[in-house]
C-alpha cells in the first residue's frame, strides 16, 4: 500500500522548517516515513515545495525506506491541492487505498496506520482519525478515485469538512498520538 506524505508546508507558525524539527533527537519527517514503513505503507511519496527539500530531507530519512519525491506544482498551495495532484497522478489512479500522513505528527505510530486500515468500510471513501475533539483529515486513509470525486482544488472548504460529506468511517484515536506540531510550545506540552 502506498503512502502520501504532505511535506510542502511553509512552517511560518514554527518559525523554522517542521520536517527538520527534531522530537527525541530526531527529525519529524523522519520519524513519520518510519512509522509508515513500519505499517507497510510504502513507497512513500513524499510532497515537497522546492527541490532542495529533496536533498535536505533525504538526509535524515533512513535510506531503507522506498521514497518518491514529488514537487508540488503549485508551491504552497496548501494540502487540498496538493493531494489532488498526486491523486491525478497515473501512478495512484489505480492504486485502491492511499495513507495520508503530514510531515507534523511526530509521535503517530504503525499501530494507528494499521487500525485505519481495519476500520475502512467497503462503502467508505475514506477513515479518518478522531481526537475526541476534532478529526484529523491529514492522516486519513483513502480510496483515491472515491475522493477525487468527492473533493477539488476549486473548493477552497477545509479538508475535514470535505471528507466530511462522503461515505466514511472515523477511528477514535489518542489525542497524544494524533498531537501535530505547529509552534515551539507544541513541543513543550505533556508528551505520550
Amino acid at each position: 500500500m502506498r503512502s502520501l506524505l504532505l511535506a510542502g508546508g511553509r512552517s511560518s507558525r514554527m518559525g523554522e522548517d517542521k520536517a527538520l524539527v527534531k522530537v527525541d533527537g530526531e527529525a519529524m519527517i523522519a520519524r513519520v516515513t518510519r512509522a509508515l514503513a513500519e505499517a507497510g505503507r510504502e513507497p512513500i511519496r513524499i510532497a515537497v515545495a522546492r527541490p532542495e527539500d529533496i536533498d535536505r530531507y533525504g538526509t535524515v530519512i533512513d535510506e531503507e525506506i522506498q521514497v518518491e519525491w514529488v514537487l508540488d506544482g503549485n508551491i504552497h498551495a496548501g494540502p487540498i491541492d496538493a493531494l489532488v495532484e498526486v491523486l491525478e497522478d497515473p501512478q495512484c489512479k489505480d492504486l485502491k487505498t492511499i495513507q495520508l500522513a503530514p510531515v507534523d505528527v511526530p509521535w503517530i505510530s504503525a499501530g494507528l496506520f494499521w487500525s485505519l486500515e481495519e476500520g475502512l468500510g467497503e462503502l467508505d471513501a475514506l477513515i479518518m482519525p478522531h481526537d475526541g475533539e476534532r478529526s484529523h483529515p491529514l492522516l486519513a486513509l483513502i480510496r483515491p478515485q472515491r475522493i477525487l470525486n468527492m473533493i477539488g482544488s476549486s473548493d477552497r472548504r477545509p479538508l475535514h469538512v470535505q471528507f466530511s460529506e462522503g461515505q466514511h468511517s472515523v477511528l477514535v484515536e489518542d489525542p497524544q498520538v494524533l498531537r501535530n506540531v505547529n509552534r515551539p510550545e507544541d513541543l513543550e506540552r505533556d508528551l505520550p
